[in-house]
């Protein structure tokens, strides 16, 4: 079984997100989302999400391409994650293009092409212009 591994926050889901857990199980049999918590975005990203983390996980469980949730913590947990999950694959979107490339020391590293005209940002700027 090929085991494939994404990250990200997921916050105000979209049509993008879909095309990215699509386009990432494309590449093995299971797929792993190691969701942003919300002390992780708001400490290290000073991001503040609509959806708290367990609204956000509920969300992704409920995506076909989705097979296990688990909460990403910190930036160093990447390693330990592919050693421990036994990941094949570790997949991003390619605005991340070449910053997980030390990963290649425990399995591939693909970088997605984004879906240009959507993400969560350009939703929240449309949303406040109104």
């Amino acid at each position: 079984m090929k085991r494939v591994i994404t990250y990200g926050t997921f916050d105000l889901l979209h049509y993008g997100h879909i095309n990215l857990l699509q386009r990432a199980k494309q590449y093995g049999d299971y797929l792993i989302v190691a969701l942003s918590t919300d002390e992780f975005n708001w400490n290290e990203k000073q991001k503040k999400c609509y959806f708290t983390y367990e609204e956000r996980r509920r969300l992704l469980e409920a995506i076909r391409y989705v097979d296990l949730v688990i909460p990403e913590e910190n930036w160093k947990q990447k390693v330990t994650d592919v050693q421990e999950y036994h990941i094949d694959t570790f997949v991003m979107g390619d605005d991340w293009k070449g910053k997980f490339d030390f990963l290649k020391e425990y399995c591939d590293v693909v970088y997605l092409p984004r879906t240009p005209e959507i993400s969560t940002t350009r939703i929240k700027k449309d949303l406040n212009k109104k």
